[in-house]
This record gives structure tokens, C-alpha cells and sequence, in this order.
């Protein structure tokens, strides 16, 4: 089956870890798997499928759970080891990325500090438009 990874191909733990690190990222962004499966175009067991690591996704779905999960897809092939050492060092973490894939952090502390991350930016961006405006 071409979903199964093969001898040479990741092992069903880094599947798991992807798996889990998308259930995450929908539970972060509070959607239900048939929400997430109708954002993507995926079936809902499909969607499962993925979640609990019994499916090897393609590059196509990837990119379509990225950009409905909002996460770049290097932070999904990161959360779940799928990159290589070497490879890793060349993907540059932002602060998002970093708290999405800690594996130490809940998905509620996570959450947590996403949102006050957001806010500080924010609230940064608004200080800087403001101070550039004044300067005119």
C-alpha cells in the first residue's frame, strides 16, 4: 500500500509524532477532525488515519494540513523528526515554531503562549507604525 512507509522510509514513530504534533496544532486552532478534513479536502477517517500515525501523508496533503493548520510544513517534518540532524540545523525556528514543538509544553500552555506571543507583536507592530508615523 503506498500510504505504509517502507523499510528505508521513516519509522511508525515519526509517523506518530506527526501524527500527533497535527492533532495538536487542530486542537490549538479549536477544530474538530471532520472541520479540518472539509478545510483540507481529505476524508474524515483519512484525516484520523494521519493523526494516530497509520498513514504516511504526501507531499499534497502536507502542504494542504499546513496551510489549513496555519504552520509552516519544515515545522511539521521538524515536530516529528522526519528532517535530519543536519538538515535540522539549516531550519531556522522562530518563536512559533519553537513553542508549537516542544514537546515539554501542554497544548493548553502552548496555547498560552502563543496567544501572548501574538500579543506582544502585536503590539510592537502597532508601536512601530505609530512611532514611524510621528517622525513624518
Amino acid at each position: 500500500m503506498a500510504d505504509k512507509p517502507e523499510d528505508d522510509e521513516a519509522a511508525p514513530d515519526e509517523w506518530g509524532r506527526l501524527g500527533a504534533f497535527i492533532r495538536s496544532q487542530r486542537r490549538l486552532k479549536e477544530l474538530s477532525q471532520r472541520e479540518l478534513a472539509k478545510l483540507t479536502d481529505l476524508s474524515d477517517p483519512y484525516v484520523s488515519q494521519i493523526e494516530r500515525g497509520l498513514h504516511q501523508p504526501s507531499v499534497r496533503v502536507l502542504k494542504s494540513l499546513a496551510n489549513a493548520l496555519n504552520v509552516q510544513v519544515e515545522t511539521m517534518l521538524v515536530a516529528a523528526g522526519l528532517i535530519d540532524a543536519k538538515h535540522r540545523d539549516s531550519v531556522q525556528l522562530d518563536a512559533e515554531t519553537a513553542i508549537r514543538t516542544d514537546p515539554k509544553l501542554t497544548d493548553d500552555q502552548k496555547e498560552a503562549l502563543l496567544s501572548v506571543y501574538k500579543s506582544y507583536v502585536s503590539t510592537n507592530s502597532n508601536n512601530l507604525s505609530t512611532t514611524a508615523g510621528s517622525r513624518s
